[in-house]
């Protein structure tokens, strides 16, 4: 709210009652001609904990969280008390006292997730789905049939709360990056427009982490050399954030903060990596620690890679330290690989080689695994058997191909009777996870 006040009265925002309860629409003055802007986005509110709140209405007004050892989803409510997505339920509680914490109906969380894009659906078939809650939309050849970008975007809203009891925010502006963040700024339970006119007033005096791609680490380097808002990165040399954040991020970033967006909308993007993470909480650096962890790890994230028929060649690891500094480490491999035990074993050295150049860090608090340079391959090139050090690891050789079948057994049980049917003896009998793996599911993109 502190964030939307301060745009309104840096731009003199004017509210347009119709689109209850709130509508933000900005102008250079009375005489600008029809909006341009025709890409939405579209953002279902603290969407967990809102289904939640839908199917106990006792819940409605109090602060939520969905989890228990883990917040997996906060309210609003419980947001107010600094009550976040991933904090240790502990200290959640010590935030937030009267916090309710729930459990989660994650078949529901995707049904109603589809149900929204669904409406989006209704009004355009150009729309890009990028995660369970929220989606684009480019509404440029349809405004003939359902009326101006304003008023399909009011339409979605009335619908979605209408249809599904959910509250949904709109941004909408000339690209994907202005319309992402103007959807931040409608919440909660907003529609925000931007003009092209207003575009970089309204930008400029935002802070520089509502931009996609700036994170926590991100914004602390920024803020170091006196960037904080949108306004002052797209003023910083581009010198300067190349050497700060190196060329790619620093490039990206500077042309998104003058809103230079070239992205379409694209009905069928497919991920181009598969990728999965854990987060510990604070555990020791030890292999009996991360060895069970990364073999989760690696089973998820391979199941959808043989599920897609497209195994990877780069391997990386991310650990994270209980200071929140995190270090990756990658391998190129000459044949793509999608066997669970191998890519568990290249992680698991991968992590020992961190943690050997890092030998004052005794606790880690997360750890990730991603494969990418994905190939659509689904044959395989059989390997003679040449007594190569890293043979096991190589999926064609004799070790690849018995550990290949075991997999497609295990995929073959889990797809008749479920996920928890069956798995890998290392992970089955380590310990419990906080994050359950259905929650999990609902973040991972097609492959």
């Amino acid at each position: 709210m502190d964030r939307v006040a301060s745009i309104e009265k840096t731009l003199g925002i004017y509210e347009l009652a119709q689109f209850a309860p709130r509508v933000y629409l900005l102008l250079v003055n009375e005489e600008q001609p029809e909006t341009t802007a025709t890409i939405l986005h579209a953002d279902l509110d603290a969407f967990y904990a809102s289904v939640e709140q839908l199917f106990d209405p006792s819940l409605r007004g109090k602060p939520i969280a969905v989890g228990g050892g883990v917040v997996l989803a906060a309210s609003y409510e419980a947001k107010a008390y600094g009550v976040r997505g991933g904090m240790p339920g502990r200290q959640a509680r010590e935030l937030c006292p009267q916090l309710v914490f729930v459990g989660g109906h994650f078949q529901d969380y995707q049904r109603l997730g589809d149900a929204a894009v669904k409406v989006l659906n209704d009004f355009t078939p150009l729309v890009e789905r990028i995660s369970i809650d929220e989606a684009f939309a480019d509404v440029a050849g349809c405004t003939h049939l359902f009326g101006p970008p304003a008023e399909i975007a009011g339409a979605i809203r009335r619908r979605v709360r209408t249809e599904l009891g959910l509250p949904i925010s709109v941004g909408v502006a000339c690209t994907k990056h202005l319309a992402k963040i103007a959807s931040q700024a409608a919440k909660p339970d907003g529609l925000v427009i931007v003009h092209p006119g207003t575009k970089l007033d309204f930008l400029h005096d935002l802070p520089v982490e509502l931009m996609w791609g700036v994170g926590p680490v991100t914004k602390a380097r920024l803020a170091d050399i006196g960037v904080v808002t949108i306004g002052q990165l797209a003023r910083t040399p581009g010198w300067s954030l190349t050497r700060l954040l190196g060329p790619a991020a620093g490039e990206k970033l500077a042309a998104l903060a003058r809103n230079c967006d070239p992205r379409e909308v694209r009905t069928h993007r497919r991920a181009g990596s598969a990728d999965a993470q854990s987060a510990l909480g604070r555990k020791p650096a030890e292999e009996r620690v991360f060895r069970p962890a990364l073999r989760h790890l690696a089973d998820r994230i391979c199941s959808r890679l043989r599920t897609s028929s497209r195994p990877g060649r780069t391997v990386t690891v991310r650990v994270r330290f209980a200071d929140l500094r995190s270090v990756s480490r990658s391998i190129t491999l000459d044949a793509p690989i999608s066997t669970t035990a191998i890519l568990a074993e290249i992680a698991e050295e991968l992590v020992r080689t961190v943690l050997a150049q890092h030998p004052c860090e005794k606790t880690i608090s997360l750890l990730a695994i991603s494969v990418s340079n994905l190939e659509e391959r689904p044959e395989l090139q059989l390997e003679l058997p040449l007594g190569l050090a890293d043979e096991s690891r190589r999926p064609g050789s004799e070790r690849g191909m018995a550990r290949r079948a075991a997999d497609g057994a295990v995929d073959t049980i889990r797809d008749r009777f479920g996920w928890d049917a069956v798995g890998y003896g290392s992970v089955a009998l380590g310990s419990s996870r906080s994050v359950p793996d259905a929650f999990r599911k609902l973040a991972e993109r097609d492959l």
